[in-house]
């Protein structure tokens, strides 16, 4: 590793090689070549002065890029693209004539940039589908372990980890939906020419329209798509990243929200994200277990989440058929929202791992430690419900209630003992209560509502039906540091 100048942390920490291959060099290049390989075939089978001997040329040499040439002709031309038409050139002699015939830049430059974000986006698809499966496994394994549940970060009622899990789990889902739908719709820019008027393929075919209609459908035909925008200046509209920088904001919405509820239980003490053997918490304090994981999916998605702002100033400040503000920018934000997502998506692969030595650490009895000291103002209401259908007077009981409530408040709160609300109650006789009724109303099961059976109900009507549709990989989590 070199130590003489920057290096992006998203290659040397976190992305995956898979996701860092996708925005490399060579795979823009020989997606370019593969470009001009289909725009050369396409011209030659509608009749244009292109021969087979020249389009074989350029597709057995598509990986054959010397990138020292390429940058000397760029440093002499001052422009990439034709920097590898020459080069290109150079190591295909028979077709160097006819290479990139009709096209402007951005015919290899745009559509090799939907080709990347529909490759990557497949790449994202995979992994999103394996977490939300082993999410699905978590929710059902835990579907009936009742934990506090809150509102306003305030104790309310119970829930379980199993169905707080599915909270997680369905947000993920809705992201995949909206991911799928961009994979759906995405499209080529096709072969538009300089201002997307085509009038350079107009004048190739001698103004036969269905020729060129037919030139762009076939080039979308052999790179794997069904279609080309109906319309574009130059470029295709740079709304086209903001929107599948979008999705890939929502899924850094979802994971920042699992994250920051697994860092909250972690501080509760019920849960703790994977710790290895030889970890080590922090450098002064040896005995702590920090979060680190699903901290850096914080930090991680916090950073995608606003690099969406990106593409969002780039597409509204486009002016009429194009201008060059747009390209620095998107190189980075667009590659760097994929990096950002692929590695929070590599640490949730690695924290849900359903296999118990890998995988999540539930600590039950410190859940139910903390169920139990709140479960007595939880179970107030049946307590009273119980004593009315005895022959209570509601009001009565209420008042009563408030005043004991506020007892065992204090006693907790200032006096730092044990919750005692149970024992007032028991010890008065209005609520006409035993302790063996007592005990049956103090069970945390009873306070859980339909948590196991909705937790049942998604996994069987929402993920499985997801999972049967696609597949789940095999894929393991790719954790650098």
């Amino acid at each position: 590793m070199s130590t003489q100048s920057y290096e992006s942390p998203f290659c040397t920490r976190y992305a995956s090689k898979e996701m860092q291959y996708l925005f490399s060099a060579d795979k823009k290049f020989t997606t370019w070549r593969k470009l001009w390989t289909a725009l050369a075939r396409a011209e030659m089978e509608l009749g244009l002065p292109v021969t087979q001997e020249q389009v074989d040329e350029l597709e057995a040499n598509i990986e054959n890029i010397n990138y020292e040439v390429a940058s000397e002709y760029e440093k002499q031309f001052r422009h990439d693209v034709m920097a590898h038409v020459h080069a290109y050139g150079d190591v295909c002699p028979k077709a160097s004539k006819i290479i990139h015939l009709g096209a402007t830049s951005c015919y290899v430059g745009d559509n090799t940039d939907v080709i990347i974000m529909r490759d990557a986006l497949q790449v994202v698809k995979r992994k999103l589908v394996k977490v939300i499966s082993q999410l699905a496994k978590f929710a059902d394994k835990y579907k009936a372990l009742p934990c506090l549940a809150y509102t306003h970060l305030q104790p309310a009622q119970l829930t379980t980890i199993g169905k707080r899990a599915t909270l997680w789990c369905n947000e993920l889902l809705m992201d995949l939906e909206d991911l799928d739908f961009r994979i759906k719709s995405l499209k080529l820019l096709g072969s538009k020419g300089t201002t997307g008027t085509q009038a350079s393929f107009m004048e190739l075919f001698e103004g036969d329209t269905e020729k060129v209609k037919l030139l762009e459908s076939k080039i979308a035909e052999e790179m794997g798509f069904e279609a080309v925008v109906p319309v574009s200046g130059q470029t295709y509209s740079r709304k086209m990243d903001y929107q599948v920088c979008s999705v890939l904001a929502g899924i850094a919405q979802s994971a920042s929200k699992f994250s920051n509820d697994i860092r909250l239980m972690q501080s509760f003490k019920e849960m703790e994200e994977p710790f290895e053997k030889s970890q080590i918490g922090s450098s002064a304090m040896a005995y702590k277990r920090n979060p680190m994981r699903d901290e850096r999916i914080t930090s991680l998605a916090r950073y995608v989440m606003v690099d969406v702002l990106n593409p969002a100033f780039t597409a509204g400040t486009q002016w009429f058929e194009r201008t060059l503000d747009d390209s620095a920018n998107k190189r980075i934000s667009v590659a760097e929202a994929f990096l950002g997502v692929d590695a929070i998506l590599n640490i949730m692969l690695n924290v849900t791992d359903p296999d118990p030595e890998n995988g999540f650490v539930v600590y039950d009895k410190i859940i139910r430690r903390r169920v139990m000291a709140e479960l007595p103002f939880m179970a107030t209401e049946n307590i009273m419900m119980d004593a009315v259908k005895k022959g209570g007077n509601r009001q009565e009981l209420h008042e009563k209630i408030r005043q004991y409530s506020m007892e065992a408040g204090k006693r907790v709160k200032v006096d730092g003992l044990d919750n005692n609300l149970c024992e007032l109650i028991l010890a008065d006789p209005m609520f006409m209560i035993t302790k063996e009724e007592m005990d049956n109303i103090m069970k945390p099961e009873n306070f859980i509502g339909r948590c196991p059976q909705q937790v049942e109900e998604f996994i069987r009507d929402c993920v499985q039906p997801v999972l049967d549709a696609n597949g789940v990989s095999d894929d393991k989590a790719e954790i650098n540091v």
